[in-house]
């Protein structure tokens, strides 16, 4: 038996796989936001799953995410070459909102005082200028330690050309630590990334620094009361570039985990599209406090090492080199809060009220309005089926949240009031399609729209309508828990990126197969020793971040399985062409091209829970209807049918409009759309013709 756990802001969910039985256990309870790990094991308790035939546990968490956006972590002390102690400081010159008058460049996480200078040089082609000096490292680690610093970060010019440097200062700083009875994590920027930009991998090592500690502790614990539990066998995480990686692995470099949760809920997407024969994809996750959606090309996820914590359209954000499959996120979710701006505008997000004490209609305390409340009051999600009926939800209590907070304040129904709340958080959603779609050289109408989340089966059909997408999945396996289910099929992955520039030309192939053979080595070597993998069962991938001469910025283009020769130069030269031009609108045929990074992928593939045909046992659409209820949608009071949306009968198409509810999820169908339960359990919504 496998087991998934996702850990989201307002539920912790639980899904499990007995690969002998076929039999599919999930559980859905309430995250507890001061210690996480409450929450995890009372969903195995709930579950009943006996732990000793678990064989492996998968885990999804926001701990990194919320700790650098919360900016809780370690107290970290940064050494750095001399003459760069400001980089932190003075990050990018380039800004992204140039008309935007109160930009602010982000606070570093490392303040300067505690930004200690090295007298090293390494140059850029990796020789060593200047030594380093044992007594100035132990001086540097006095100051550290007076001033109570609780993680170290070390990151050296040129330390992606030759790390020789930032390992010889590690060892010194251990030694001494060892001899002083003292235990402080180290993290060394060329064990993160081997890429450029000196402010980017910085920063990059400085987080992982920042949320070491806590991560390690709470992994820690984490296993302890599991284990207490009766499990004795193997812990992966979930990390960013969508593959999985021992616990001891997140422990170490947990900044690869920095978005653990929603990448497999995309993997969960992909293996949908895949059995539908839906090559072209949007994954979108409704979840109760962010809405994440992510394009997919030919069911391959795009992964990028240009990633930004806290960026938005004011806002540059915190870079993070590390490989992240492309997700575009947003505070939007059922519990974000509905408020009136300073100039009378109703807002929703990106504040919301999480777990505790919720929406105001869970009855824990939570006062202000939600998109949960909205929908409640709306009669959109049925009062007494929460969890399947294990959470009530109380109408009245939605109702005088939104009538003193926002329709008291436009002297409009409460209904009305709500009807606005739920427009503007589509309007959200809708917006994050746009995002990842249109302003990137996409039209959605291409792509089918995968929806999952608490959330997302009720924004997708408004979505679809908005931006004229032409089919909706809502996967089989209950949306709620959709991604702690594609927890279950990721496979074991590492990522690694050396920057090494170099034009491409015929007579530059043995130089690129070269590099590419002592990073296939460097990867196998990291399969070996951190995962205890044989290296023959391990799948190697090359790509190539390349540019035309010049440039600053690059696309990524997939070289293949092995070595290259020179048949294939054409090939990739056109590649590298139609992926510039569907980027950047424009192609330049006769000007030189480089690669600038090295990008080499290493993949074990798991075996997969798969999703079967149901049995069809001519169920009419009448065993699925469970009542018909009043609710306000488009302005007015109507009567729609309510579907259990498990025992709606097989491939029989029904017109919108309709409800369709199931545990974990409701889903809305509107009038000029029709709906059906195909032979796997899914929910395909598609345009009235």
């Amino acid at each position: 038996m496998r087991l998934g756990i996702d850990i989201g802001g307002a539920f912790t969910d639980l899904v499990a796989f007995d690969e002998e039985e076929g039999e599919f256990i999930w559980v859905k309870d309430e995250t507890t936001p001061l210690d996480p790990s409450k929450g995890v094991v009372e969903a195995i308790k709930k579950s009943r799953i006996r732990m000793e035939k678990v064989d492996m546990i998968l885990h999804g968490q926001t701990v990194v995410i919320n700790s650098i956006i919360t900016r809780n972590g370690a107290r970290v002390g940064l050494i750095t070459t001399r003459g760069h102690r400001d980089l932190l400081i003075l990050q990018r010159a380039n800004r992204r909102d140039i008309y935007n008058f109160t930009y602010k460049k982000p606070e570093p996480f490392v303040p300067r005082y505690l930004t200690f200078e090295v007298d090293e040089r390494i140059k850029s082609d990796g020789t060593e200028l200047e030594k380093i000096k044992d007594k100035q490292i132990i001086q540097i680690l006095d100051k550290m330690l007076a001033s109570d610093v609780e993680s170290i970060c070390i990151s050296f010019l040129n330390s992606y050309v030759n790390p020789a440097h930032e390992k010889e200062v590690k060892s010194i700083i251990e030694k001494e630590l060892v001899k002083r009875g003292k235990n402080i994590p180290i993290t060394m920027s060329h064990e993160i990334t081997r890429e450029w930009g000196e402010y980017e991998r910085t920063n990059t090592a400085v987080l992982n620094a920042f949320v070491k500690p806590k991560v390690s502790n709470y992994l820690t614990k984490l296993e302890n009361e599991i284990n207490n539990l009766g499990f004795k066998k193997s812990y992966y995480s979930v990390l960013s570039n969508g593959g999985i990686s021992l616990f001891n692995f997140a422990k170490e470099f947990p900044i690869f985990s920095v978005e653990s949760g929603p990448v497999a809920g995309v993997i969960g997407g992909i293996a949908i599209g895949e059995i539908l024969n839906e090559r072209n994809i949007i994954v979108l996750d409704g979840g109760s406090t962010t809405t994440k959606a992510s394009l997919i090309e030919g069911l391959n996820p795009k992964v990028s090492s240009d990633y930004f914590v806290g960026r938005d359209k004011f806002n540059p954000g915190y870079p993070i080199k590390v490989p992240v499959i492309e997700i575009e996120e947003i505070g939007n979710g059922g519990t974000s809060i509905a408020w009136i701006d300073e100039i009378g505008n109703l807002r929703v997000g990106p504040m919301a009220m999480g777990a505790e004490p919720g929406p105001a209609c869970y009855g824990k305390g939570g006062k202000e309005p939600t998109v949960t409340d909205a929908y409640a009051v709306n009669g959109l999600i049925n009062p007494n089926y929460l969890l399947g009926g294990e959470m009530k939800i109380y109408r009245n209590l939605a109702v005088d949240a939104i009538r003193d907070k926002i329709s008291n304040f436009y002297k409009i129904s409460v209904e009305e009031a709500a009807e606005g709340i739920i427009k503007i958080a589509n309007e959200n959603a809708a917006d994050t399609i746009r995002i990842i779609s249109i302003q990137k050289g996409y039209d959605p109408r291409d792509f089918t729209l995968i929806a999952h989340g608490g959330s997302g089966p009720m924004f997708a059909p408004f979505i679809a309508q908005e931006l004229e997408i032409g089919k909706i999945v809502i996967p089989v396996i209950p949306p709620g828990v959709f991604s702690a289910w594609g927890m279950l099929i990721t496979d074991i992955r590492h990522d690694l990126l050396i920057t090494n520039v170099i034009e491409f030309t015929r007579e530059s192939i043995k130089s690129i197969n070269e590099t590419f053979n002592e990073m296939d080595e460097n990867i196998l070597r990291l399969f070996n020793v951190e995962e205890g993998i044989d290296t023959e069962n391990v799948v190697i991938m090359h790509y190539g971040d390349m540019r035309y001469k010049g440039q600053e910025h690059t696309v990524k283009v997939f070289f293949g399985k092995g070595k290259i020769d020179e048949k294939d130069y054409t090939i990739l030269i056109e590649k590298f062409h139609a992926t510039h031009e569907r980027e950047y609108s424009f192609r330049l045929d006769q000007s030189p091209v480089e690669i600038v990074n090295f990008h080499v992928v290493g993949v074990v593939k798991m075996q997969k829970p798969r999703i079967r045909e149901i049995e069809d046992k001519e169920l009419q659409l009448s065993d699925a209807l469970k009542e018909e209820r009043i609710v306000f949608i488009n302005g007015e009071r109507t009567i729609l049918p309510v579907y259990e949306r498990s025992k709606l009968p097989i491939n029989h198409h029904v017109q919108g409009p309709a409800i369709l509810e199931d545990p974990t999820s409701t889903a809305i169908v509107l009038e000029n759309q029709i709906f059906l339960r195909d032979k796997y359990g899914n929910i395909i919504i598609k345009k009235r013709r």
